[in-house]
């Protein structure tokens, strides 16, 4: 640790000693107060298992590289009897990641605190260019202006795309609704943007859906979950992830949970894949669109349209079948994935999370009726709850290694 806490004259080495042993639980610490699981001192020490004195310790050295900010002397809840702990939050004015999100109707940059609080966001670009470069210079420009304008010192930058990236080499495999080409080595063309605009920390790219995830099992409606399942559609297409214990599950090449792919519709529209009735064309809002007979208009975004339609067009039939066709199709891919993976909480995005708002009884009863689980006491639905989850969970990326190694990833910024 930096030594950066001002102990007491005369006890020297006992402050030292806490400080060295609390080296290891910076990063643990500092997650804690991230995702809002330790709200007080009291509770870091309870969450870290340490002393009080070495949770003190460890909580000033954050607040000394401005990471978050201990309230001294809060006030004490009405009725509350004793000395109420010391309350711990994230530093508001503290460093920022840039995050950025490319889809099929544009583009937009922002920037994140800890928190997974959005502090800037630029305009959005609602066109897409064929070269991912030119695209990913305009975003990461707009997201440099931001820093520019705010004055707040950048941790790194995370990108989110519509499309499977396969690791180790970052490249985006079937960005289809994007005219870019197949393998594009997206996250090497973001992270040469950002060394390009000069920005601090490293640079990561990774699936929409996944990152949307993420930020929910974090910060939203996934958070305290321990098998978290993802279903979600933007603007084309549906993506899935899964998160256990904490982490997102990649796969053995980062293309795991292409859960678009499973048929729930044998006779249906034919899929991009080569297969029929997918995930991916039967729930998505061109498909719905299509479902209720109407024809896509150029004003708003496909998955606004939808939306729109479904929150105030209901009781129009022709909207109102399309709705429970596409809960029925939904809840179908949702129960074969109750079934392998068995998840204690699955949350949905998109349209699919106004579709469950539309009826949430007649998709859980698909999901209890077809799924094993189900039957025996239900798989808990959700709505995703963060507005704009894939960039804040894009963001997330670049705050990994400040939240592994907080002191290291600082001072290799300096």
């Amino acid at each position: 640790m930096s030594g950066k806490a001002d102990p007491r004259p005369g006890d020297g080495s006992t402050t030292r000693t806490r400080l060295d042993r609390g080296r290891s639980a910076l990063g643990p610490a500092l997650e804690l107060v991230h995702t809002g699981r330790a709200p007080t001192r009291a509770v870091l020490t309870a969450e870290l298992g340490v002393t009080r004195a070495t949770a003190g310790a460890v909580a000033a050295e954050l607040e000394a590289l401005g990471l978050i900010r201990v309230d001294a002397r809060p006030g004490a809840a009405a009725g509350s009897q004793g000395r109420p702990s010391h309350r711990l939050s994230v530093a508001e004015d503290g460093p920022v990641a840039l995050a950025a999100q490319v889809h099929a109707d544009g583009f937009r940059a922002a920037l994140v605190g800890l928190g997974g609080r959005i502090v800037a966001t630029a305009p959005g670009c609602e066109t897409v260019d064929a070269d991912p470069a030119k695209v990913l210079a305009s975003v990461v420009a707009a997201g440099a202006e931001l820093l520019r304008e705010t004055g707040r010192r950048c941790v790194g930058a995370g990108l989110a795309v519509p499309s499977a990236v396969a690791e180790p080499d970052g490249l985006a495999l079937n960005p289809l609704h994007l005219a870019w080409p197949a393998g594009a080595p997206v996250r090497d063309i973001f992270a040469e943007q950002v060394r390009a605009a000069g920005l601090g920390g490293p640079a990561f790219a990774a699936n929409d859906v996944n990152l949307a995830a993420l930020a929910e099992h974090r910060h939203g409606a996934g958070r305290g979950a321990r098998d978290l399942l993802c279903v979600a559609t933007g603007h084309r297409g549906v993506g899935g992830a899964l998160v256990l214990d904490g982490r997102l599950h990649r796969g053995s090449s980062g293309l795991a949970l292409e859960v678009g792919h499973l048929t729930v519709h044998p006779e249906g529209r034919p899929c991009h894949c080569g297969s029929r009735g997918c995930l991916d064309v039967e729930t998505d809002p061109l498909a719905f669109l299509t479902e209720a007979g109407r024809a896509p208009g150029p004003e708003v975004s496909l998955l606004q349209q939808s939306i729109d339609l479904i929150r105030h067009h209901y009781d129009d039939p022709a909207v109102r079948t399309a709705t429970e066709a596409l809960i029925d199709r939904l809840g179908l891919g949702l129960a074969g994935l109750v079934n392998i993976l068995n998840p204690d909480r699955i949350i949905l995005g998109g349209l699919h999370r106004t579709l469950l708002d539309a009826d949430p009884a007649r998709l859980r009863a698909v999901v209890a009726d077809r799924s094993l689980w189900g039957q025996s006491g239900g798989v808990p639905i959700l709505a995703c709850t963060l507005d704009h989850n894939s960039l804040v969970g894009a963001a997330e990326l670049a705050w990994q290694p400040v939240l592994d190694d907080p002191l290291g990833a600082l001072a290799r910024q300096e």
